[in-house]
C-alpha cells in the first residue's frame, strides 16, 4: 500500500475548521490501525473526567488549553500553550503525555487548535466527579471506533439527565457544562 501524502496542516485547517463542532470538536485526521491522530478545536462543552486505557499526546498548535488530570488521587492542571520556538527547553510546554488509565478532562479554549494522539481504543470510558477528592458519579464503556461520533450522544446524555449527574454519595448534582 503507497504511503498517504504529508498533510499541509495550516491549510487543512483553513479549510477543514468547520469540522471542529461542540461538544466534542473533534475531527479524526488519521487511523492507522495502530494508533489515531485527532484535529480538536475550542472551545468544548465537556466537563468531564474519562479515562482511556492507551497513553495520549497532547500538542497545542494554536493556542492554549488546560489539560486537568487526577494524578495519584490527587487533582492537577496542567497548562499547555503555544510557543513560536522549539527547544528542549521548552518542549515541557509545547505538548505533554498522559499515562494510559489516568482521569482525565481536556478544557479547550475559544479560537485553539490542538492535536491528539492515540492508540487504537478497544473501550473508553467517560466519567466525571462533583467532590474534592475524585468520585465517579457515572460511567459508560464503549468500544471505540469514531471518537466523534460515538462520544457526542454520551455527553448529550450526560448534559440533558440530571440524574446521571446526581452523586449517589452525597446528592450533589454536577453542572452539565
Amino acid at each position: 500500500m503507497p504511503l498517504a501524502p504529508p498533510i499541509n496542516f495550516p491549510k487543512w485547517i483553513s479549510e477543514n475548521s468547520h469540522l471542529l463542532k461542540p461538544p466534542v470538536n473533534n475531527f479524526c485526521l488519521y487511523d492507522g490501525g495502530d494508533f489515531t491522530v485527532m484535529v480538536v478545536g475550542g472551545p468544548n462543552e465537556r466537563n468531564d473526567y474519562h479515562v482511556n486505557e492507551t497513553e495520549e499526546w497532547f500538542y497545542q498548535h494554536k493556542g492554549g488549553m488546560l489539560l486537568r488530570v487526577v494524578d495519584d488521587g490527587t487533582f492537577r492542571d496542567i497548562k499547555l500553550k503555544r510557543v513560536k520556538c522549539f527547544s528542549f527547553q521548552v518542549a515541557s510546554i509545547l505538548f505533554r503525555i498522559v499515562a494510559g488509565n489516568t482521569p482525565h478532562n481536556p478544557v479547550r479554549f475559544a479560537d485553539t487548535i490542538g492535536i491528539v494522539m492515540e492508540r487504537v481504543r478497544s473501550v473508553g470510558t467517560a466519567g466525571t466527579d462533583v467532590h474534592s477528592t475524585p468520585t465517579i458519579i457515572y460511567e459508560e464503556s464503549f468500544h471505540c471506533t469514531d471518537l466523534g461520533t460515538q462520544l457526542k450522544p454520551i455527553i448529550q446524555k450526560w448534559m440533558n439527565t440530571p440524574d446521571l449527574r446526581k452523586c449517589k454519595d452525597c446528592g450533589t448534582v454536577a453542572d452539565a457544562k
